[in-house]
């Protein structure tokens, strides 16, 4: 259910009970464990505890505050340790400015040359930074999309951890935010996707509340999910879900999740009907992962169910409150489906949404709205930009399907109670000219979608 991404399971104070400590893990439902090295001596030991134990994996590379003597001949032996079956990743490495023990200069020079590696190796990183913000955001801009990595143990700001989001990278907690003066660190878990965010010890430290002052472990993990969960309000089961996809994501441990044709997102239960979609939004992940909070959404068109399938899969609509078509494509194009299951849904007492992008008249080539009168009670539309030009570049299509999708929106409003046009929340965006469009042009709902 969870994967410890950071421990250090190679110190001393793990020699007489580390059978027992993996134990303790395996009873706590901790899947995997991450073993990063923090130096050439770790290195090996890493490797020795993951060829031992069939759930360990591990990392290889020096801890900037052990760098001191780098050169070459150590990045030959990371490069030779990383080719090793069980390395999933290079780290531990980075930069520490809070410690003089190593030379800053060196540090960086050592950082880099290990970031460059990992690219070469088509390998992700373990990052540690304390107290050398500025100089590690200018190294990963360097970077850009050619790295991938986790910025562990985090306690760097708010902007900076959203930064490195929007360039795919991971942020991740260990106990520290379970801390009674941690408040900030709690206030960037709330304020950031749980789609980009690990979980970790960073054993033997870190220990969690109430544990604080014994040494920490990987069954611990467990807290820390806990206080994500109790931060985001969410489900523990969400956390372990989906922390463990995004490390599957960046490390490949695990295994892919099968496609879910049905998937819950607080007490709405959200039905999968395709991938295939007439645009190409510039922020939508169809192409890619097609993932969302841990839910694979992936799938084909030879995949895709028929009616009964999501029927059964829904068993009482009263349970939910409500069933949502949206997944990563336009449910319009399968109408036919949609209607039919929006019809069963109602027949039994249940509320039905469709998330669309507003051109399925276009799509079915024909005015499909009238038959929204009786099964659909809310349809969500993607305006995601009142001017014209920014519409049809963030959505990758022509500017005449603007006016498409206005005139849907429009036409749908006499056969569906509540009609809503929404926008993702990027910075391009003037929202308010945006919800000013919906509601006093249009004439109907606005939200605000978050970009995952």
């Amino acid at each position: 259910m969870f994967i410890d991404t950071h421990c250090h399971l190679f110190f001393p104070n793990f020699e007489t009970d580390l059978d027992e400590v993996i134990d303790r893990a395996k009873n706590n439902g901790i899947d995997y464990i991450i073993v990063p090295a923090t130096d050439i001596a770790t290195a090996y030991k890493v490797t020795e505890l993951a060829s031992k134990y069939d759930f360990i994996y591990g990392a290889v590379g020096v801890h900037p505050q052990d760098c001191k003597n780098w050169d070459d001949s150590i990045l030959k032996v990371i490069d030779e340790l990383s080719n090793e079956k069980k390395i999933v990743a290079i780290g531990e490495i980075g930069l520490d400015y809070y410690y003089d023990y190593s030379p800053k200069e060196t540090q960086k020079i050592a950082f880099k040359q290990q970031l460059d590696l990992a690219i070469s190796k088509d390998l992700p990183v373990i990052i540690h930074n304390r107290d050398a913000d500025i100089d590690m955001m200018n190294t990963i801009r360097l970077y850009n999309s050619n790295l991938k990595a986790q910025f562990h143990c985090f306690n760097g700001s708010l902007q900076d951890a959203k930064e490195l989001i929007e360039m795919g990278h991971y942020i991740s907690f260990t106990g520290n935010i379970t801390f009674k003066k941690a408040d900030a660190l709690r206030s960037i878990v709330s304020s950031i996707d749980i789609n980009n965010i690990l979980i970790e010890t960073d054993s033997p430290f870190m220990t969690p509340e109430p544990n604080r002052g014994k040494r920490n472990e990987p069954a611990n993990v467990k807290i820390v999910a806990n206080q994500i969960a109790s931060t985001k309000s969410i489900p523990v089961e969400d956390v372990g879900r989906i922390t463990s996809f995004n490390a599957f994501k960046l490390f490949g441990i695990g295994a892919k999740n099968e496609t879910c044709f049905v998937y819950q997102l607080g007490n709405s239960l959200y039905i999968n009907v395709t991938n295939r979609c007439n645009a190409n939004c510039v922020f939508c992940d169809r192409k890619g992962e097609a993932s969302l909070h841990g839910y694979n959404l992936k799938m084909n068109k030879q995949q895709e169910p028929a009616a009964d399938v999501y029927i059964k899969a829904i068993g009482d609509p009263k349970a939910y409150e409500e069933i949502v078509f949206c997944g990563y494509g336009e449910p319009t194009i399968r109408w036919n489906i949609v209607k039919e299951v929006a019809a069963y849904v109602k027949q039994n007492g249940g509320k039905t949404r469709i998330n669309t992008n507003g051109h399925g008249n276009v799509v079915n080539k024909r005015d499909i709205t009238p038959e929204f009168s009786g099964i659909i009670d809310s349809v969500s539309i993607s305006l995601n930009s009142p001017d014209i030009g920014q519409y049809a570049e963030l959505m990758r299509v022509n500017k005449e399907m603007f006016n498409e999708m206005i005139t849907f929106a429009r036409k749908a409003k006499a056969y569906v109670n509540n009609v809503v046009l929404t926008v993702v929340s990027l910075d391009s965006v003037e929202i308010e000219k945006a919800r000013e469009f919906a509601e006093n042009v249009v004439g109907v709902n606005f939200r605000v979608r978050k970009l995952f």
